[in-house]
């Protein structure tokens, strides 16, 4: 197969050099025509609308006085830049199951499924396809390593939810670098079966680490895979870490783990592929949590400095960044007193969650009135703190990721008027979404795409072509 042949014969090819033309002269990477791709970094924000990438890059400008690093590769003219479909099988709206599962087996599933089609045909995922060849992989998170979204580049399984047996899934396949979240999956207080993951992965040769120190530790060659799992759940948000420190101890950051990952990763003379997630960007979204949603934006910018900084140094790594669905839409709204509010985001100490889960029904007004000012510096009305108390006496605010029936729409409601943002919804949106690369490969981006082009675009710019395929899923077949 020659270089560029399946774009020319797919969607991608098909929208013509009517489109493509105004993009390239903006966005030409320095790249050799047809140059392979060593190395692949895959980064996804998950659940970012574009209103959360605008607003977390107002936050850096006015905080810091820099651009994000995502708009500098736009800024700086060096990378591609499209728009990309993001629907499932069964829906134009996406799960992040279906969302990762296009990226990672090429084809689209029902939401909710991971690599495992309406026809019931289970699709080899890619790292599994980039491991048989000969390349490292792995992938770094921000909730459970089980999640969905590094599960869709993992494996098979027709139900996302069943995060026990993903994570068992995952042991034979030794992945070089898994990182993130999820203990309670692992631990044999935690699982139902009783099975104690932790040992399982030790006896099978794996190095587990459990805090950020000891990743912190790990030999720079290190020679067996690394589970690292660092909290229960989904890591704690970046706000709140910022501000506790046994956290900070405990818990790595995310451009910290992406760092690890490609120091481990990069050993490999056949070079490696790996996933990035900012899970909880898409946690805070459905929580309407702008505090929560803005500082793992930017945590998740910093993870993209490490991997461009990398990738300038290298010259051998594709590098994409992109999000598997919007969610909620947020945005920073006109009103004559909207940038004073909207800087009152850059002396946030707590998110809304940190907030919320230390009010009960027994505490007055006040105390609430206290408890908000203390957390965001935000000086609410008795009557909204009265209000928001109200909800205490039935939590039932339903959503996902709030177990506790917590009120988080009130009290975004309530901040909308001391910030002037405001929300869409608290769910997933059908948007067309940001999608940047950089690197080796990029060229064969178009304007627009659909979700599961990316599959073929990696195997393509990596080289992997047709006989490389068959031979990785021949070898993957012969190990089950």
């Amino acid at each position: 197969m020659r270089r560029r042949e399946f774009f020319r014969n797919t969607s991608l090819g098909l929208l013509g050099t009517t489109l493509a033309a105004p993009l390239r002269g903006l966005a030409a990477p320095a790249v050799k025509k047809g140059q392979v791709a060593k190395n692949i970094i895959f980064m996804v924000s998950d659940g970012m609308s574009n209103g959360t990438l605008s607003m977390a890059s107002l936050l850096r400008r006015r905080m810091e006085g820099r651009q994000s690093h995502w708009l500098q590769l736009y800024e700086q003219q060096r990378a591609v830049r499209a728009l990309m479909d993001t629907a499932s099988a069964s829906s134009l709206v996406t799960d992040s199951a279906a969302a990762s599962s296009a990226w990672g087996g090429g084809h689209r599933v029902n939401n909710g499924s991971l690599n495992v089609g309406p026809d019931g045909i289970s699709h080899t995922p890619i790292l599994q396809q980039f491991k048989a060849a000969g390349k490292a992989t792995g992938c770094v998170t921000t909730v459970p390593i089980t999640h969905a979204t590094p599960a869709g580049f993992c494996i098979n399984n027709s139900h996302r939810g069943d995060m026990a047996e993903i994570a068992t899934q995952y042991l034979p396949l030794r992945f070089d670098v898994m990182m993130g979240g999820g203990a309670e999956y692992f631990s044999a207080s935690t699982r139902k079966d009783k099975t104690d993951l932790f040992k399982s992965y030790t006896d099978a040769g794996y190095t587990v680490v459990q805090s950020r120190s000891e990743m912190l530790q790990l030999p720079a060659q290190h020679t067996r895979p690394i589970l690292g799992v660092f909290h229960d759940d989904g890591l704690p948000f970046s706000l709140d870490r910022n501000q506790e420190k046994a956290q900070q101890q405990q818990v790595p950051t995310l451009a910290e783990m992406t760092q690890c990952a490609i120091q481990q990763l990069k050993q490999n003379k056949n070079g490696f592929v790996m996933q990035v997630e900012g899970g909880k960007v898409d946690w805070a979204a459905h929580s309407n949590d702008a505090g929560a949603l803005l500082y793992d934006q930017l945590a998740f910018d910093d993870a993209i400095g490490v991997a461009l900084k990398f990738a300038e140094e290298d010259q051998q790594t594709l590098v994409i960044i992109t999000t598997d669905h919007g969610n909620a839409n947020p945005g920073l709204y006109y009103n004559d007193k909207a940038n004073d509010r909207f800087d009152q985001v850059q002396h946030y100490r707590y998110t809304n969650e940190w907030i919320l889960k230390g009010i009960n029904k027994s505490q007055s007004p006040a105390a609430v009135i206290e408890r908000i000012h203390y957390a965001q510096g935000i000086a609410i009305s008795d009557a909204e703190a009265a209000s928001l108390l109200k909800n205490y006496a039935n939590l039932s605010e339903e959503g996902l990721y709030n177990p506790h029936k917590l009120p988080f729409r009130e009290l975004a409601m309530i901040q909308a008027g001391y910030t002037s943002i405001n929300w869409g919804g608290m769910e997933h949106t059908a948007d067309f979404v940001e999608l940047a690369m950089t690197g080796p490969g990029s060229e064969l981006l178009r304007p627009f795409v659909k979700n599961t082009d990316l599959h073929y675009l990696m195997l393509e710019a990596s080289g992997l072509q047709a006989d490389a395929l068959k031979k990785a899923q021949t070898i993957r077949a012969s190990s089950v």
